[in-house]
């Protein structure tokens, strides 16, 4: 991995362009759902950039950048499809200490911007290390389609609440926002914003009910991660505790969540092996502290 996925803080931090023409309005459609503070220097702006400059939703400046009109910037843009002026402008950018990204050059780029999934809070990035924009676009609309353009305003209300929820466990906070956001919420939301909140009130009313334990049995097919199903992958996801003999491979452990213990049960002819009495045993004693277990094989389960 070459480049290294981050998100931005960008409120009230200025973002520079050097271009005003077509090359800019592709990269300020984008930079313009920030919070960013954008200033824009070239000259013969196309008609857009006049116009959200009119607007007051950027600072326009008719003529090439300056030393000194990059300073305090935290990104910096060449778009000028000039590769001498975008060279120029760029030395510029990196002397004011921002970041600079070429538009179309990834060799002088110090970062990229990656084909983006907008439902805002939620973003989805894609980047493809610049080798195939074709493909980061065909994933683009497929993760456009699998969510609903709703989701944003469910996960603001969501976000309105959090405060309420920290008092409950990591575990605890998990179930109350999985009941949410993939249950209650989306069914209350089809007739309101304000049946959503009703839906919140109501899980935060009902209090950090204890929840019992539950074990999957899930197989792990030949071992190639894509040959899982969808149901193996969200549970995977969703466990708390990952039991797994030594048939399974580190592909399809990676699945599970950061935050999952992973707990190895192999058998080995000949050699060291856990008894089947003894996986047995641990399966019940996670389930029974309420934890959700995959006990994941090998194979078919």
């Amino acid at each position: 991995m070459r480049h290294y996925p981050i998100f931005l803080d960008l409120r009230d931090r200025r973002v520079v362009l050097s271009g005003a023409g077509a090359t800019a309005v592709a990269k300020l459609r984008l930079l313009m759902k920030t919070e960013a503070a954008i200033a824009v220097f070239g000259t013969g702006p196309a008609a857009q950039v006049r116009g959200w400059a009119a607007e007051g939703r950027l600072t326009l400046v008719e003529r090439p950048v300056a030393p000194g009109d990059a300073d305090g910037a935290a990104l910096f843009y060449g778009a000028n499809a000039d590769p001498v002026e975008d060279a120029r402008a760029a030395a510029i950018g990196r002397d004011a200490g921002a970041l600079v990204n070429i538009v179309d050059n990834l060799e002088d780029s110090e970062f990229i911007t990656p084909a983006i999934v907008d439902r805002d809070p939620v973003t989805v990035a894609i980047g493809t290390e610049g080798a195939a924009p074709v493909l980061a676009r065909k994933i683009k609309a497929e993760i456009e389609a699998m969510l609903p353009a709703r989701l944003g305003a469910l996960t603001r209300i969501g976000q309105a609440f959090r405060a309420r929820v920290e008092g409950l466990d990591s575990r605890a906070r998990r179930g109350f926002w999985t009941r949410f956001y993939f249950e209650r919420g989306p069914r209350a939301l089809e007739t309101g914003e304000d049946a959503a909140r009703d839906a919140l009130k109501d899980l935060l009313a009902e209090g950090d009910a204890p929840r019992a334990g539950f074990v999957h049995f899930v197989g792990a097919g030949p071992g190639d991660p894509e040959l899982l199903t969808l149901k193996a992958r969200r549970l995977l996801h969703e466990a708390d505790v990952v039991i797994h003999d030594r048939l399974v491979p580190a592909a399809i452990l990676e699945l599970a969540r950061r935050e999952a213990t992973i707990l190895a049960v192999g058998k080995t002819a000949y050699g060291p092996s856990w008894k089947q009495a003894d996986i047995n045993a641990l399966i019940v004693e996670c389930a029974a502290r309420g934890e959700t277990v995959v006990r994941l094989k090998g194979g078919d389960p």
